[in-house]
């Protein structure tokens, strides 16, 4: 297994006891269409060196890692998700992300990747913004760092509460966790469709989590239809919110 020289700032010795308490992940994985929407909207950034943070039990991993990246490292604070990641990596043929348990406070703080994800994990850390100036160290020139996260906190449902979002965003809120001299690519909302269904759930259904059949028909029928109004809405509304920032260095 291939580490990054100097990938850790020490021995990592084992990480605080975490235990993730959403039961969402596997229902979600199954979630093609939007998934594949994602990846449209970020690929040309899974480049180089990706760190995945929150990488769960690999849904969002097998999703975008298409092999175009020179090296993918999965990053899991879970040691439960983290074995069933590794399980499921195991099985892929090929060059196979490596898998490690721990925050990204382990890492020593210097450049050595060219991406950076977060997606759908940066509304369950606490501290969003040392989160985000300890990984904007990180990032090599010219790389980037991708935000995918819940939209709008009127939308805040039994949902997030029971699968631990401590918020939502706007784009107001996300774009000032990064360093102010970082470059703005891309700020924009996704699944305007799914502002609605969200809204039905906040207001009235108040479900913790949606059935597999609800799920279903989201990403069957609403995704897609998401996608085209999304691009007649210029990114302006949509119950995700999407951000990529790149760090201007010598750019």
């Amino acid at each position: 297994m291939f580490i990054w020289p100097g990938l850790f700032s020490g021995f990592m010795g084992k990480s605080p006891e975490f235990s993730y308490p959403g039961a969402e992940l596997a229902l979600f994985a199954q979630a093609r269409n939007w998934k594949s929407y994602v990846k449209s909207e970020i690929d040309e950034y899974l480049v180089g060196d990706v760190l995945e943070i929150g990488a769960g039990i690999g849904g969002t991993t097998t999703a975008l890692n298409d092999g175009s990246a020179r090296r993918w490292l999965c990053l899991e604070p879970d040691q439960n998700q983290v074995n069933r990641l590794q399980l499921l990596l195991g099985r892929h043929r090929g060059h196979a992300p490596v898998v490690v348990a721990g925050s990204v406070a382990a890492f020593a703080q210097k450049p050595i990747f060219d991406c950076i994800l977060y997606i759908d994990v940066l509304e369950h850390i606490e501290d969003d913004y040392l989160q985000i100036q300890t990984a904007a160290q990180l990032v090599r020139p010219g790389g980037h760092i991708v935000v995918l996260s819940p939209a709008h906190e009127w939308l805040f449902s039994e949902f997030d509460k029971n699968i631990g979002h401590r918020r939502r965003y706007n784009k107001r809120t996300l774009g000032k966790l990064m360093p102010s001299e970082w470059k703005k690519i891309k700020l924009r909302y996704l699944d305007s469709i799914g502002v609605f269904l969200s809204l039905g759930n906040a207001i009235a259904l108040r479900q913790s989590l949606p059935s597999s059949s609800q799920l279903e028909l989201w990403d069957r029928i609403c995704v897609p239809v998401s996608r085209a109004f999304d691009r007649v809405l210029l990114g302006t509304f949509g119950k995700s919110l999407l951000a990529v920032w790149q760090n201007p260095a010598h750019c």
